[in-house]
């Protein structure tokens, strides 16, 4: 069996994720990374991948059968994004919810004689065909989406250009009360104060106002004045010991009926690494985007538009034994 020719883009956490999860994969191998650091200093544990810059990237057209991008959606992929679909295949995680019809028409746009599949992960990503099936078995309902606990990597940073503080960890908390609310089928009407709390972790440099930095905290708008937050304040030491992991997950519930009847649906995610658990999922769906490519596919798709049995190296007979 021939194997699919990886790249990855971006060499951060999802990036070794990505780099963990192709090498583990019978079918995939991973032969360069591309970087917009020094390639020379650039250490990865896969020491036949060659490494280039990001500048460079044309140079390996028509070598690899997928790139994943593994950039951030604020700044990194909707630059990137574009710039690597012309070139080859790609999958990326882009997940600011608002922006993807945007970034989606960019990529379709770029990936003329390319497949580009975005927003992969699993918040957009498997919550999204969660969403997309409970909808369809229950078209009379309403959908509950809940995040955590878990390390949510936006705030934090949020948290760590403020004033005085050294560092932060900021911790996504589903309210347990409405959660119940929606698995008993009562169909809540829940605000945003309502249905997640925000636990921050900080460290105060020596010297600052404490109660200036918990004030600007709780006071910030878009992050954490529509939330009921906690913040305590730790060591260096404390947050390195008991806050150096990356959890997560969540929940997607729909609750509706049928005639009479009440249902409820429920999907949920427990994750130790959040980038790792990313970075699996990506690559399950860059061996679907080079079977589509390899059957005439071009263009932008989501994961909502491809089948789950292209996923898995199994093949069709032996997902049908084996799943059905």
């Amino acid at each position: 069996m021939e194997k699919i020719k990886v790249g990855i883009a971006g060499y951060g956490n999802i990036g070794r994720g990505v780099e963990k999860a192709v090498n583990a994969a019978v079918d995939m191998e991973l032969c360069a990374f591309f970087t917009r650091r020094d390639p020379a200093a650039l250490q990865t544990n896969t020491p036949n991948a060659k490494i280039l810059s990001v500048d460079d990237a044309k140079s390996m057209q028509g070598e690899l059968d997928i790139v994943i991008l593994c950039g951030g959606s604020a700044t990194d992929l909707p630059k990137q994004g574009p710039v690597f679909a012309r070139l080859f295949n790609t999958i990326d995680s882009f997940d600011t919810h608002a922006k993807i019809p945007d970034y989606f028409t960019s990529m379709q746009d770029a990936a003329k004689d390319t497949l580009s599949i975005l927003s992969v992960g699993w918040d957009p990503g498997l919550f999204s065909i969660m969403r997309q099936l409970s909808l369809a078995a229950l078209p009379t309902g309403n959908d509950y989406t809940f995040w955590g606990r878990g390390v949510s990597q936006g705030h934090s940073d949020a948290i760590r250009r403020i004033g005085g503080v050294a560092n932060a960890i900021q911790y996504t908390v589903p309210v347990e009360e409405a959660v119940q609310a929606v698995r008993d089928g009562k169909n809540p009407t829940l605000t945003t104060r309502q249905k997640h709390l925000r636990e921050c972790y900080v460290v105060a440099k020596d010297g600052a106002d404490k109660d200036r930095i918990e004030r600007e905290i709780k006071e910030m708008p878009n992050y954490f004045s529509d939330y009921d937050t906690t913040v305590t304040f730790v060591s260096e030491e404390e947050l390195k010991r008991c806050h150096s992991k990356m959890p997560h997950g969540g929940m997607v519930i729909r609750s509706g009926s049928t005639g009479e009847n009440q249902h409820v649906m429920e999907f949920s995610l427990k994750l130790d690494s959040n980038p790792e658990f990313t970075a699996s999922v990506l690559t399950a769906y860059a061996r679907a985007a080079v079977r589509l490519h390899q059957e005439g596919k071009r263009g932008a798709m989501t994961v909502l538009d491809v089948p789950l049995s292209y996923l898995t190296p199994e093949d069709p007979a032996w997902q049908r034994k084996n799943l059905l």
